[in-house]
């Protein structure tokens, strides 16, 4: 189980670190508000921090 857990965290450090340096502060805002959001169960939170990403993602495309 701890393996499991350790493996989880650092996926969690990899990705964020990703949209970091791909998307910048403003990737970093959107994971943190779809994370939080999803977290707590607020709709709002995560639907923007959602929207946030994928206008992120389309800009790259």
């Amino acid at each position: 189980m701890p393996l499991i857990a350790l493996v989880i965290a650092a996926l969690a450090i990899a990705v964020e670190q990703f949209v970091q340096w791909k998307f910048g502060p403003v990737g970093l805002i959107a994971l943190v508000a779809l994370t939080i959001g999803v977290k707590a169960k607020n709709s709002l939170l995560g639907g923007i921090g959602a929207v946030l990403l994928v206008v992120l993602l389309a800009q790259s495309g």
